[in-house]
């Protein structure tokens, strides 16, 4: 007589989606009323809810924060399927990896590159590339049941690439350029952050909505990202301004000089190109193996259910950042920032040390994506500090680099040849976080004043 083994599938009580909603309410309506003095901070920074005397930054903000959770809602849509769109394809274990290495491949030698291009041409431009390149891939996949992988993701890749920069780039450009106080910006930063996270959601629900059957193809999810695509090209060119960027020879000599000077001697610069590239790969080493990990030894999940934990986590950790710069903080933000990567390392490690449960691991991927939604405007408030704005996109790009060669060599030797174990993976990855704690560490100890005067925020 047989011996039958029951299997168990475990799964997510719903109201962990209920804590995270009410938490980012919490975080983010509960805030005014925690700040030290409500005169002091309307001098100071301009909270996203007010109105008043702040209402042209409102409607710059609100415009820009429309057209980025568009284009955040595309990028969502292009990676909603994964492995499970190759498999239809009838691509192998060995052509999926090789797919994804070449699109590592084109982010290593053509994204490094496109953040000084933007500089050149200008961020409207590159932003208006991105939306191409997005409209290229969703007609590809669209009118074709077995379209060119390999063109697909290396214009993904080099899209993802332009994704990291461009806006920001753009919007910091253009902020300034309208003459709003800088300490403004961080309430953008984190909104981003939030706004991205939040239609990444929006998307998954959108893409799986489309595909009832995937028999007949993912043509709809990918139709609806190249209208949206075209909806984002048109929104480019009537409501942002043209910004020329450097045309002249003469113009791109003197950006070559500024750029060596402050980006390629700088050694604040370097250290926040460092701490940019370990949360890109810890991020990308996440998404490879996040879901091999969970459902390790044949462990039963609904994944899809999971997912939206994860980026809720990534929404509760972007509102605690004006907590963190604001007049309620008794700690300065950088000390904040460093506690952040060690907790986000700390999550890898004990993941990449030691098999855990299932709940255990939902929740120590939770706490990773959390640290990872304050890092990521952290970042960003540091790089108007110490960089400026016409070479911002360089600086982000070539950060980027390190990167994404790592990911190159991890699908190589990981993925195709399988020479290396997921847990050592995870552990690169934790200690790339490590050491970027302790690179912002160091710029506490540095002297130097930064470019502009943020009020000790």
């Amino acid at each position: 007589m047989g011996v039958v083994i029951e299997r168990e599938e475990w799964e997510l009580n719903p109201l962990v989606y209920v804590f995270l909603f009410a938490s980012c309410l919490a975080s983010i309506f509960f805030y005014p009323y925690f700040s030290k003095s409500s005169s002091i901070r309307a001098s100071t920074a301009s909270y996203p809810f007010d109105l008043g005397p702040t209402a042209p930054f409102l409607r710059f903000q609100r415009s820009f924060l429309l057209l980025y959770s568009l284009v955040s809602v595309i990028e969502g849509i292009q990676s909603a399927f994964g492995e499970y769109e190759y498999v239809q394809y009838g691509l192998s274990r060995e052509q999926m990896v090789l797919v994804l290495a070449a699109g590592a491949a084109a982010a290593l030698f053509i994204g490094t590159f496109s953040g000084i291009l933007s500089d050149v041409i200008g961020a409207r431009k590159a932003c208006t590339l991105y939306c191409i390149l997005h409209l290229l891939v969703g007609v590809l996949k669209s009118v074709s049941w077995l379209p060119n992988v390999w063109v697909a993701s290396v214009c993904l890749a080099i899209a993802s690439s332009i994704f990291s920069f461009c806006f920001e780039t753009w919007m910091v450009t253009e902020h300034e350029k309208q003459g709003h106080k800088q300490d403004m910006l961080g309430d953008t930063f984190w909104l981003m952050t939030f706004c991205e996270s939040a239609s990444l959601v929006g998307s998954q629900g959108l893409a799986n909505l489309s595909v009832k059957d995937l028999r007949r193809g993912f043509s709809l999810p990918y139709a609806s990202a190249a209208l949206l695509a075209i909806i984002g090209v048109l929104y480019i060119r009537k409501e942002w301004k043209e910004w020329s960027g450097c045309q002249h020879t003469s113009i791109i000599g003197s950006y070559r000089k500024s750029f060596s000077s402050h980006v390629l001697q700088d050694k604040r610069i370097w250290t926040l190109a460092w701490a940019q590239g370990s949360i890109h790969f810890s991020l990308y080493v996440f998404w490879f193996l996040w879901a091999p990990t969970i459902v390790a030894d044949g462990r039963e999940v609904q994944l899809s259910q999971i997912y939206p934990c994860f980026i809720g986590s990534r929404m509760l950790g972007s509102t605690g950042f004006p907590w963190s710069y604001g007049m309620t903080s008794p700690v300065h933000n950088e000390d904040t920032l460093t506690i952040a990567y060690i907790v986000a390392g700390m999550a890898l490690s004990i993941v990449a040390y030691d098999y855990q449960e299932i709940g255990v691991l939902v929740i120590v991927f939770c706490i990773f994506h959390a640290c990872v939604g304050f890092i990521l405007p952290s970042l960003a408030r540091l790089r108007t500090m110490y960089l400026p704005n016409e070479l911002r996109g360089g600086m982000i790009s070539l950060s980027l680099a390190p990167a994404n060669a790592a990911i190159l060599l991890v699908l190589i030797e990981g993925g195709y040849h399988r020479k290396t174990e997921n847990s050592t993976i995870m552990a690169l990855a934790a200690f790339g976080l490590f050491s970027a704690g302790g690179c912002i560490h160091m710029l506490r100890w540095w002297i130097k004043h930064p470019r502009q005067n943020w009020h000790d925020l």
